[in-house]
């Protein structure tokens, strides 16, 4: 095993640990650990609310779940040697659950969940159609997750960090709430809002001397999207074995991690989706020199995925066009496409007897494959959302005897104000 420079317990919040990490993007976020090009070390991450959201049969703790604290990342990493101008090589060697702990109060610990955001929180892909809170908790039995939420469903993990980045320049952040902020006073009282700006409060920024910390919190960048520096990408094909190619903007690159997640369907339609956990991740380190401007690399991360996923043989793969569902044509419009191939799947599922509820989480945190199908054939897109058929406990394929009928049992747990 890699040696742990990141620990944490379980016992203790993530505020209270030897290493403190951070929960806000910022160039002077100093470096909680260091590592040379060729390390290999583990990082212990912690589920992205902290503990906040408890194995039970409610919802209300997604309802209120403390949005201003995520994510609590692991590191920074400075790696030495690293400077602006460089890509950063890092090899996923293993990625798992909390390591020999397969029960407790803690997502990871041998259970993790999905939730769904109510559209005051920022909702889901299909926030109009879903605009309350849900939740499902799955638990994780040799490598394969089910859940009493969703009967009839089970599935291989595909374990990988939903979030992984380098430190952005302070040029680079600046840029980052420039045109946020000018997308925000487009529409400034939007809900779910167009995007998140700088928020203070509950701000970590690891071991920054206190009379730093007013200035850097009030403009550090929230981990909510994806951007130049890799960050919140939510891509599960980084798994293990995955190599990521990351462009540094700060002296040592300052790497940072967590969010891990169980499985996930491709887009984590559901938002507070996947199967949410905390965990361990196993990396090694390099530098490509120079590696940015050599490989035209200079506003994102680019990876080959790993060689751990299941093997599906057969999958039931379903189309959407971009159509609004009150039939108003949209021009080549891809999100719109993919949510409709995503409501054609979820009507699909509920002939079988799983709820509208159950249909979408299962596409949030399955290993689902979702395509750009086509984007050239004016004025509709088509997008399509495949499902292995093999995790459903019935035959879900179309035939002239009708769908099998599955007892959908409790049900979601749902809240709403």
């Amino acid at each position: 095993m890699p040696e742990l420079i990141f620990p944490l317990d379980s016992t203790k919040k993530f505020t209270d640990q030897r290493y403190l990490g951070h929960n806000r993007w910022h160039p002077e976020v100093p470096a909680a650990v260091h590592v040379k090009p060729g390390d290999s070390f583990r990082m212990h991450c912690r589920e992205w609310f902290d503990g906040a959201i408890v194995n039970d049969d409610s919802a209300d703790d997604i309802l209120n779940a403390p949005l201003d604290t995520v994510h609590v990342l692991s590191g920074p990493v400075a790696v030495e040697g690293a400077q602006p101008g460089d890509l950063l090589v890092v090899d996923i060697l293993d990625v798992g659950p909390i390591p020999q702990e397969d029960s407790g109060p803690l997502a990871g610990q041998g259970w993790g969940y999905t939730g769904i955001f109510a559209k005051e929180h920022g909702g889901g892909f299909l926030t109009d159609q879903f605009p309350d809170a849900y939740k499902v908790i799955w638990d994780f039995t040799g490598g394969v997750a089910t859940s009493r939420h969703v009967p009839g469903v089970s599935f291989v993990g595909i374990v990988h960090p939903g979030l992984m980045g380098t430190a952005p320049s302070a040029d680079l952040l600046a840029r980052w709430n420039s045109r946020e902020a000018a997308l925000i006073a487009t529409d400034p009282n939007r809900v779910p809002p167009l995007a998140l700006p700088p928020e203070p409060s509950s701000a970590i920024l690891g071991s920054l001397p206190d009379s730093e910390y007013a200035r850097v919190a009030a403009e550090a960048a929230r981990t909510a999207p994806p951007r130049e520096n890799g960050g919140n990408q939510d891509i599960k094909n980084f798994t293990k074995g995955s190599r990521v190619f990351y462009p540094v903007f700060v002296d040592g690159a300052n790497l940072s991690m967590g969010d891990l997640h169980f499985s996930q369907g491709d887009g984590e339609i559901t938002f507070c989706g996947a199967i949410e956990m905390g965990g361990f991740i196993d990396l090694r380190v390099d530098l490509i020199k120079g590696g940015m401007e050599t490989y035209g690399v200079s506003e994102n991360a680019i990876f080959m995925p790993g060689t751990t996923d299941p093997q599906f043989s057969e999958w039931l793969a379903f189309s959407g066009t971009s159509v609004t569902l009150d039939g108003e044509q949209r021009y080549l419009d891809s999100h719109l496409s993919y949510q409709r191939a995503c409501l054609h799947a979820i009507d699909y599922l509920t002939t079988f007897g799983w709820s509208p509820e159950q249909a979408y989480m299962i596409l949030g945190a399955a290993p689902i494959e979702g395509r750009l199908s086509g984007v050239v054939d004016i004025p509709n897109s088509c997008s399509t959302v495949y499902l292995p058929t093999s995790i459903f406990d019935v035959d879900i394929r179309p035939s002239s005897a009708g769908p099998a009928k599955v007892d959908p049992g409790m049900g979601v747990p749902r809240s709403s104000f």
